[in-house]
């Protein structure tokens, strides 16, 4: 049977008619063999080219095998070696695999047993890499200013890195807070062109007479006030990436302007009749839905599908899971050192209520909160009372663990105050779930949310009256 790929194999044997004879041997699998008849030399090879495998007798002039096996393993070399052995020489066979070694074999053998075996250990060096690759990914918990190690970070992070090398144009969608200039960063980094400028714009923050003049620059007298020449951010961004962040905020008027430049890669100057050639990557971002505004005719179709090449949508910090904690101690931990404050961990109980919480802000919200605390309080730990209050959809108050009925009047206490949302809510699903017999599908399908919603939310409130009883324990 033939390998797919074409190994490299180094073969350590100081008998040369031995050596000759396995490398007739390993013709079967056309591998590509490497013959040293030295331990000194066989390291020199390795290190020059390293090899997919290594066959090593044990009995060399100048070095003994196990050194040979030790200096391979010392050089962090992912390689797999198989042993030669003769019957005398079993129980050093088997301290080489002790010391690393994949397998051994015992002198005289047949090609079968040879190629057998050699297949195996390329097989093993294969597995170990493909599990090395998905430990480092799980293992990942930052990539170019992301913070987090949750599985669907992790899926982010393939996709940026998929798409770096490309020049295919990105639309990033996301909700608000969820890290789209990040990942626009993200991508620039990783790409050939992250030694060239990344220009950032912000649609929705440049008054719409002005959005023009950002975008393709002006020349003197182009307008009042245009004193003289100005490059716009597509000029600046000239072989690197020029960031459109809200681009739907953009007005129609101007889209078909940046459709041309999108499709011909040139520019025209507000008030000039020149042309101007640049090579721009284009990243795009909002935190609508883009298809949407295509449908109601706030955005030209054939600008989406320019920039709607490679989309990569940012999950919300609700469905990151532990992610919450992992972004909330880097900022508690960096904003301490800029106060001067000792502030370090969380509570138990904080940690329960930061997961708890829906964040409707997303890292954004996370940010200013752990902001707030850090300057208004000082310790070794942060603890309930130092929370601001959380608000927003699932916010929390101090007795959020704790269940609150729900009058009929929906959501109104008796003497007509509004209930907080989050208490609303819960009381709504555990209603939901009781009238279900507690069968989650059909409790969605009452309260027109999806199911993953609810189980989302169980757990949620699982984990914060956990918390709150171990805390009371304490």
């Amino acid at each position: 049977m033939s390998s797919a790929k074409k190994h490299r194999i180094l073969l350590i044997e100081d008998t040369v008619p031995l050596a000759k004879l396995y490398i007739e041997f390993l013709r079967a699998d056309a591998h590509e063999v490497v013959h040293c008849t030295r331990g000194r030399e066989a390291l020199d090879a390795a290190a020059a080219s390293p090899p997919d495998a290594v066959i090593l007798d044990l009995k060399l002039p100048d070095m003994d095998g196990l050194e040979v096996l030790q200096a391979l393993q010392a050089r962090d070399l992912s390689v797999s070696v198989v042993i030669i052995t003769a019957h005398g020489s079993i129980d050093l066979a088997v301290e080489a695999m002790k010391l690393g070694a994949f397998d051994f074999i015992v002198k005289p053998f047949n090609a079968d047993r040879l190629n057998l075996t050699l297949r195996n250990a390329l097989e093993r060096r294969a597995l170990a890499r493909m599990v090395e690759g998905y430990r480092k990914d799980l293992d990942r918990g930052r990539f170019h200013g992301f913070i987090g190690s949750s599985p669907e970070m992790q899926a982010v992070y393939r996709t940026i890195e998929s798409v770096a090398a490309s020049r295919a144009n990105v639309f990033i969608t996301g909700e608000s807070g969820t890290g789209k200039e990040v990942a626009a960063q993200a991508i620039h980094r990783a790409s050939p062109r992250r030694d060239r400028a990344f220009i950032a714009l912000n649609c929705a923050a440049i008054p719409k007479e002005l959005l023009e003049s950002e975008i393709f620059g002006h020349v003197k007298g182009a307008f009042t006030g245009a004193a003289g020449d100005r490059p716009g951010a597509a000029l600046l961004a000239d072989g690197g990436t020029l960031f459109l962040d809200e681009i739907c905020e953009m007005p129609v008027e101007l889209q078909s302007k940046l459709l041309r430049f999108v499709q011909t890669g040139t520019v025209s100057p507000v008030g000039s009749g020149r042309e101007e050639r640049v090579d721009v990557r284009f990243v795009a971002a909002t935190n609508r839905d883009p298809l949407a505004e295509v449908q109601a005719g706030r955005f030209r179709e054939d600008l989406y599908y320019r920039l709607h090449v490679i989309p990569l949508a940012l999950p919300p910090l609700r469905d990151r899971g532990d992610d919450v904690i992992e972004i909330a101690r880097s900022f508690l931990i960096d904003y301490a050192r800029e106060e001067g404050k000792a502030l370090v961990d969380f509570a138990p109980e904080v940690e329960a209520r930061l997961r708890a919480h829906d964040w409707p802000g997303n890292v954004r919200q996370l940010q200013n909160v752990l902001r707030n605390v850090v300057v208004l309080h000082d310790g070794p730990q942060v603890v309930l009372e130092m929370l601001p209050p959380l608000t927003g959809a699932g916010g929390i108050g101090a007795d959020a663990a704790a269940g609150a009925g729900v009058p009929a009047d929906g959501g109104l206490e008796e003497d007509g105050a509004v209930l907080p949302l989050w208490q609303v809510e819960k009381e709504m699903i555990l209603k939901a779930l009781r009238l279900s017999g507690d069968d989650v599908p059909r409790a969605a399908l009452m309260l027109e949310i999806s199911p993953s919603t609810i189980y989302r939310k169980l757990q949620q409130w699982r984990a914060a009256d956990g918390a709150a009883a171990r805390g009371s324990a304490a």
